[in-house]
């Protein structure tokens, strides 16, 4: 099969420098002529000793081949008394008939043994010494079937005894499906009074021979001994049975021989046998005409019958013991019909037997009695055969139900090795005891060598009678079976039988050619992979499209689906028409339960019943032992819900880059809790730990990038929030309205393409944590803070280029006229509050986020809050930073608020400049808040400064600065190992003092806004743990405060009204 390969064949059968000297060796063969050939042969000389050691393996072979000869003895074979010995024989003759036949299809045989022997002859001198004989033999055998005719002349007569004993197995197994049906074959419950009685038979062994290896042995025997086919009308009668059964028969694995065509260009050529010729041509008529029904007909029996015999057995398990025959018939059975089905790709339709047999728990201790009698009734007997018979008493009367109970190992291969040895002494022409004349001998042995065979040799007996290893060189055909049992719902909990047979594929080799384990073994696990993974896609296919069922379902009981339900109530109530006439009516939610009908099947109920069948498939074993490998299906299963878990959850965000659309938290919350309830009803079906899959799905989820290098959740929104929502907030296109927690779209001429409250409120913030969890939350945390720490970075840059000025502001406080010529001095004023006002909207987003993850971990773990909580309210104004930062870093992570944000403590420490001393850095800190507190008495002149009460804010966002003023100098001053406080009180007074001085201006348009700006005060003192009340009235009086709150709300009486 190597020299077919184009792979595998040797490199000199197609190397073109050789072309000329094997098709001068061709045309030679057998001859050897080196002399005068130089000019062919030359490139042979030259590579003579890489030739002699890469063919000596192939040519050898060949030789191997040559002295494979069946012996001269002759024996008397029946298949009923001596089965051991007639069956091996008649294997022998096949395999040698076989191999000959095979051999005459090699078409290169001449080119490899020329090539090596004239090697041979190059380097030693001479031809090899088994040349002359091998090539005569090649010669030969050119019709390999007309030389062994005349070959096995001398043995027809114990060739055709042993075929014709046939006469009383092959016609009893070679039945129509209505035969076994009316005999009611394979049926336990047939007879109920019979069931616990054991199966017994005259000839056991016959029961499950080979139905396949029958018909060899008949239609390769009877043409090697072809004159008794005119002679006996037995062996017509099987030959011509044979012929009728089937149109090839197997070689040697996928090497198929055409048994009509073979037998008739034979026949032709033989005087007398123009009836024979005509036999052959009326069985290949009713071959191709009825055998195919014929074996369709059988397959459909032993679906039901293999069905039935499984689930008695699987009821009632005691009953293998007794009834074990008929289960090694059912796997016979089955297996013939499916070689067959295979070899003559007639019908494509497979049904695989199940393994029936876990183990044979007794021993038929009696059988021994008999076995003694008849001993006893032998007239002669000589010494060796009566030493054999004496062993078979004595093992058998050894025998004792103690021994089972004791749990002793059994080992009965001498005593199956003796009776083989007793046949061949008893069946030669002169023994001088005949195992013809002690049938009975012969009978009662093959059934105690069956029952011995039950107790040690289970697998060897389920490989002999269930090996399937055939599919390992059908590869097409065993594949595009396999696509059509998964498509088939009905078939599909079957599937699992395809990797279940890649486990025979190694049952095919042979310790004499190790070189192709490797070979065969690749393709076994090749073969189970590749199936494993189709069934566990199937399943997954199956399980995304009921998550998408169940999703739309989930999706048709969102929020947003109510309000035309509830306009339709409201002007049914006050009787208003509605919509357009004819518009149907929306179902609502829960109308796919409602059936009238059981027999109506939905797409779901279709869905669930192909998925449970496949399942069961999935489930029906844990491992599977594959060339030295273990497959476990399950694994596979859960290796693809996890890869399509992450998919789903990535796509159901449908985040669309172009538009910057993406689904709001809430709705991608809601589809991935139902897509895990289908995913956790799995576990009904397979034993897969689905929690597990969550884990690993939903923890990379939290990451920035999966574990394939593919964003996340986290990855998506935290981009869109900070590129799209806080993007138009600073655009000025949204604002951040503090009583509603929740960011609003403001009225432009460009109106937005989503509505950021839908996307920001404390609602879709705690379901944005719940997907997000708090790795997720803090990776949020961590972009948001790489922003504001960008935008300190511009911030200290302005203080840089302005320091010489605000250094003098800073001592001169309470001086106005100098405070206001210095005031003209600064330059980036308006830069410097928009950066702060961006900062601040940051951070007035990040304390929803932060708050929304303490509600979630509240409702998950109340008990750990509070006493992360109480450890971190509890901690002393003294403790070491470094111990008070690891604190706040835990609280924060659990969503707790902090006096210090750890987060923007660590964001702006990396901001560290190596130019630019400590010293310098906090006095840069320091003029940084000197310049916001003196920059904000120019807010009173914008027109979108105006606060609003019923926002609690300024819809220029302005009120956001005092989050960003206390957390920017609580994190600066951290850094610098500055007093927050001090620092504080110092803005706080340059901050008061600027204030002051707008309230003494005369210009409108300069202060617009004073009274909305006065409350900024108060907002950030609200806001700081380190200020106080008392402190802002020492700075500002209190009463303009209040004057401040009544006109702002008077204001918004009068513009409402």
């Amino acid at each position: 099969q190597a020299c077919g390969d184009p792979k595998a064949k040797p490199s000199y059968l197609v190397d073109k420098n050789l072309e000329s000297a094997v098709k001068f060796i061709v045309r030679k063969f057998p001859a050897v002529e080196t002399r005068n050939n130089n000019q062919q042969l030359a490139q042979l000389q030259k590579e003579k000793s890489e030739i002699l050691k890469n063919l000596a393996l192939y040519y050898f072979t060949f030789v191997d081949v040559m002295e494979f000869k069946v012996g001269k003895h002759t024996y008397s074979g029946h298949i009923t008394v001596n089965f051991d010995l007639t069956k091996n024989y008649l294997d022998l003759v096949v395999t040698y008939t076989t191999l000959m036949t095979i051999l005459s299809r090699i078409e290169e045989r001449k080119a490899i043994i020329g090539l090596y022997n004239y090697a041979h002859e190059m380097t030693h001198g001479a031809s090899d010494r088994e040349y002359p004989r091998l090539g005569q033999m090649i010669v030969d055998y050119e019709n390999p079937l007309k030389k062994l005719m005349e070959e096995f002349v001398p043995h027809g007569k114990s060739l055709s005894d042993a075929l014709i004993s046939l006469q009383m197995v092959y016609p009893r197994r070679n039945l129509s499906a209505d035969q076994w049906r009316n005999a009611q074959l394979l049926s336990l419950i047939s007879a109920p009074s019979t069931m616990l009685n054991p199966a017994q038979s005259d000839t056991m062994p016959c029961e499950y021979l080979s139905l396949d290896a029958m018909e060899k042995w008949i239609v390769f025997g009877f043409i090697l001994c072809h004159a008794v086919l005119n002679s006996d009308a037995a062996a017509l009668s099987l030959w011509k049975l044979a012929l009728q059964s089937s149109t090839c028969l197997c070689l040697f694995r996928d090497e198929v021989f055409h048994i009509h065509k073979a037998a008739e260009d034979l026949f032709v050529n033989i005087r007398g046998y123009n009836k024979r010729i005509n036999d052959i041509r009326e069985c290949k008529e009713q071959a191709l005409s009825h055998a195919g029904s014929m074996h369709r007909e059988r397959r459909k029996f032993l679906r039901s019958a293999l069905k039935e015999l499984a689930t008695v057995l699987a009821d009632q398990p005691g009953l293998l013991g007794p009834k074990a025959l008929f289960v090694f018939m059912a796997l016979s059975f089955a297996r013939d019909e499916i070689i067959w089905l295979l070899r003559h790709a007639d019908n494509i339709q497979k049904k695989s037997t199940d393994d029936f047999i876990d183990k044979y728990t007794n021993i038929d201790t009696c059988s021994h009695l008999h076995l003694k009698s008849d001993v006893c009734n032998l007239s002669v007997c000589p010494e060796d055969e009566s030493i054999i018979m004496s062993s078979f008493v004595n093992t058998m009367t050894s025998l004792s139900v103690k021994q089972v109970e004791d749990g002793e190992v059994f080992d009965f291969r001498g005593m199956r090795l003796d009776w083989f040895r007793l046949q061949a002494y008893t069946s030669v022409s002169k023994a001088s005891l005949g195992i013809a004349d002690h049938k009975e001998l012969g009978k009662m042995m093959n059934t105690i060598i069956f029952h011995t065979k039950m107790v040690d040799s289970l697998v060897e007996m389920l490989v002999e009678t269930s090996d399937l290893s055939i599919f390992c060189f059908y590869s097409r055909a065993f594949e595009k079976m396999f696509q059509q049992c998964l498509e088939l719902p009905s078939q599909s909990r079957h599937s699992i039988c395809f990797p279940l047979l890649c486990t025979h594929f190694m049952s095919c080799t042979h310790e004499l050619c190790p070189e192709e384990r490797h070979h065969i073994g690749d393709r076994s696990l090749s073969l189970c992979n590749m199936f494993l993974d189709e069934m566990a896609k199937q399943a997954r296919n199956l399980i995304t499209d009921i998550c998408t069922e169940q999703c739309t379902l989930s999706d048709q009981l969102l929020p947003k689906h109510c309000a035309k339900t509830i306009s339709q109530a409201v002007n049914k109530k006050s009787k208003k028409a509605t919509g357009k006439k004819g518009e149907p009516e929306r179902e609502k939610p829960g109308v796919e339960s409602m059936r009238k009908n059981r027999l109506l099947v939905t797409n779901l109920d279709k869905l669930h019943t192909a998925l449970s069948e496949l399942c069961f498939s999935i489930n029906y074993v844990p491992n599977l032992a594959v060339w030295e490998h273990t497959f476990t299906p399950r694994e596979y299963l859960t290796s693809h819900l996890e890869i399509r878990f992450t998919k789903s959850i990535v796509g159901m965000t449908m985040y669309n880059q172009a538009t910057q659309e993406i689904a709001k938290p809430s709705e991608l919350l809601t589809s991935v809790r139902a897509y895990m309830t289908v995913l956790q009803s799995i576990e009904n079906y397979v034993t897969i730990d689905i929690t597990r899959v969550f884990n690993n799905v939903l923890l990379q989820q939290t990451q920035h990038l999966d574990s394939h290098g593919e964003p996340t959740i986290t990855s998506l929104y935290t981009n869109w929030y900070l590129e799209t929502l806080l993007r138009q907030v600073s655009n000025g296109h949204i604002a951040y309205f503090p009583a509603m927690k929740a960011f609003v779209n403001l009225p432009t001429e460009n109106e937005l393409t989503f509505n950021a409250e839908e996307y920001s409120d404390i609602s879709e913030m705690r379901s944005l944590s719940e997907l997000l969890g708090p790795y997720g939350m803090k990776f949020l945390s961590e972009s948001l803070m790489w922003h504001i720490s960008s935008q300190v970075a511009e911030l200290k840059k302005l203080v840089v280029e302005n320091m010489e000025v605000l250094t003098q502001m800073r001592t001169s406080f309470d001086k106005p006229e100098h405070m206001a010529a210095l005031f003209k001095k600064l330059t980036s004023v308006d830069s410097v509050l928009k950066r702060m006002t961006i900062i601040g909207v940051i951070l007035s987003f990040r304390s929803l986020a932060q708050e929304a993850l303490r509600d979630v971990r509240d409702t998950h773990t109340h008990t750990h809050t509070h006493t992360r909580t109480t450890f971190k309210d509890h901690i002393p104004r003294e403790t070491d930073m470094k111990v008070a930062m690891n604190v706040y870093e835990l609280s924060s992570a659990a969503g707790l608020p902090c006096e210090i944000d750890p987060a923007l403590v660590v964001a702006l420490s990396s901001q560290k400049s190596e130019n630019i001393s400590p010293e310098e850095e906090y006095k840069i800190a320091c003029l940084l808040m000197v310049f916001v507190a003196v920059s904000l008495p120019t807010l009173a002149s914008n027109v979108m400064s105006q606060y609003s009460p019923a926002i609690e804010g300024h819809c220029n966002n302005i009120h956001c600065l005092a989050k960003a003023i206390n957390q920017i100098a609580a994190a600066l001053f951290t850094i610098h190992k500055g007093s927050i406080e001090d620092r504080l009180k110092e803005f706080l007074a340059l901050a008061s003092s600027s204030l002051l001085k707008i309230g003494q201006e005369t210009d409108k348009m300069t202060t617009r806004n004073r009274e909305s700006v006065y409350l900024l005060l108060d907002m950030i003192v609200q806001e700081s743990p380190f200020l106080t009340m008392d402190l802002l009235e020492s700075c500002f009086p209190y009463v303009l405060l209040r004057n401040a709150y009544h006109a702002v709300y008077k204001q918004s009486i009068s513009a409402n009204a």
